[in-house]
């Protein structure tokens, strides 16, 4: 074998196994070929004690062949001092602050090499959240520390001072005279606690330490909502969505609205709907991203009469477009709380009126199975199987449940609805 350069590496055929390439001018200097094509660079020595070493420089595409055999050169001279840099680099991986380590975290599910719910990478919107949860309460109370110095009291204290409140603030945003309101309490620190194990756990994964320090931490219990809407309540929502319609409530807000309450999708979900995910023929909405990833949902008429009276900008843009700028509408969350405040329901989020499909749904007699195939439920893939084989079913489902809601809301839905 003659001197590594880049066409030897590149025009080198893969085997059924790893093999090696090895540089005949620069001894310990070589070249992985792996079955699956990729090449990394390596160095290989042995240090004072006579214990054979073996360390990676790169990957080929990444670095050169050039640039690796500066490298191997580098290492190579300081196993002649007597250093080891196999050694040196472990010691410094397993010395890095648990700021560096959420960098490296995140650098790492940005490339879609951490995986989230359902085996998938993490999503764009859950590491805006992910990172939230690192500048906000990870970095301020644990950033300096050492990961391998950790222990589980560490992780248990960090959870309380969460809870308490003691990172909360209020920051500044990027937005104009925008700001964000940091808030401690039980919630936050259960869930940012199990952001900071999830990290930990990729520390592990990496070999920077051998543990991880938040098992075996007891996190809160994630209370969830059980608030739903009564039929009185749904009047009040009724009503207030007509007021607003008479009073100069943009139009987007009084559709969104509508969708939320009567098909009961996330807000997320209706923010982002686009006119191409909407079969009505099919009854349902073929959702390309929702937080269970692709999803098909069952809808009901009531809805798609809401659907008809909008007139598309785009007939592949989103369903609510903001006006001035022909981008989806993203002043729902303002609009839902003037709605909410004028029905005196302010305590009522876009997930309750989820919850209370859901409980509607119930109400009719439809089975658990049933109503988690109308909300989209992760509960295995039970969505696109039963929209397959039991469409009639479903979409006769959602239809009446939509339909009930409708007549809750409004005496006269049709005059309310469509449009």
């Amino acid at each position: 074998m003659a001197k590594l350069t880049k066409t030897i590496v590149e025009n080198a055929a893969t085997r059924d196994r790893q093999f090696t390439l090895w540089c005949d001018e620069l001894k310990g200097f070589g070249v992985f070929i792996n079955p699956g094509g990729s090449r990394s660079y390596f160095v290989d020595y042995r240090n004072e004690s006579g214990v054979r070493r073996r360390m990676t420089i790169g990957r080929h595409g990444k670095i050169t062949a050039e640039q690796a055999r500066r490298r191997a050169i580098g290492m190579l001279g300081q196993t002649v001092q007597g250093a080891d840099p196999a050694a040196k680099r472990v010691e410094q991986r397993k010395s890095i602050s648990v700021k560096e380590l959420c960098e490296q975290y995140l650098d790492a599910a940005e490339k879609g090499l951490v995986l989230g719910k359902g085996g998938r990478p993490k999503k764009a919107s859950t590491l805006d959240t992910d990172r939230g949860r690192i500048n906000c309460h990870i970095n301020p109370l644990l950033g300096s520390r050492r990961v391998k110095d950790l222990q589980t009291s560490d992780i248990n204290k960090f959870l309380r001072d969460v809870a308490v409140g003691k990172t909360a603030t209020v920051r500044k945003t990027g937005r104009p005279r925008g700001k964000a309101i940091v808030t401690g309490g039980l919630g936050t620190a259960g869930r940012t606690t199990g952001l900071l194990g999830g990290i930990l756990s990729y520390a592990v994964s990496e070999g920077i330490i051998e543990s991880n320090p938040a098992h075996g931490v007891k996190r809160p219990a994630n209370k969830r909502r059980q608030r739903r809407l009564t039929p009185e309540e749904y009047r009040k929502l009724g009503d207030a969505i007509a007021v607003a319609r008479n009073t100069g409530e943009v139009r987007q807000a009084i559709d969104g609205a509508l969708l939320l309450a009567l098909t009961g999708c996330r807000l997320g979900e209706i923010v982002s709907l686009r006119w191409d995910e909407i079969d009505e023929a099919g009854g349902c909405f073929r959702l390309k991203d929702s937080k269970e990833g692709a999803s098909v949902r069952p809808v009901g008429k009531r809805a798609f009469d809401v659907l008809g009276g909008i007139e598309p900008m785009d007939n592949f843009g989103h369903v609510l477009v903001a006006e001035r700028y022909g981008v989806r509408f993203g002043g729902m969350p303002r609009a839902w709380k003037r709605i909410v405040k004028r029905a005196a329901l302010e305590d009522v989020t876009p997930h309750t009126l989820r919850h209370s499909y859901a409980s509607v749904a119930g109400d009719m007699g439809y089975s658990e199975p049933t109503i988690a195939a109308l909300l989209g439920h992760a509960a295995g893939s039970v969505t696109s199987r039963y929209v397959h084989h039991l469409d009639s079913v479903l979409i006769a489902a959602a239809d009446k449940v939509a339909g009930h809601i409708a007549k809750l809301m409004f005496d006269n839905p049709i005059a309310l609805i469509d449009k």
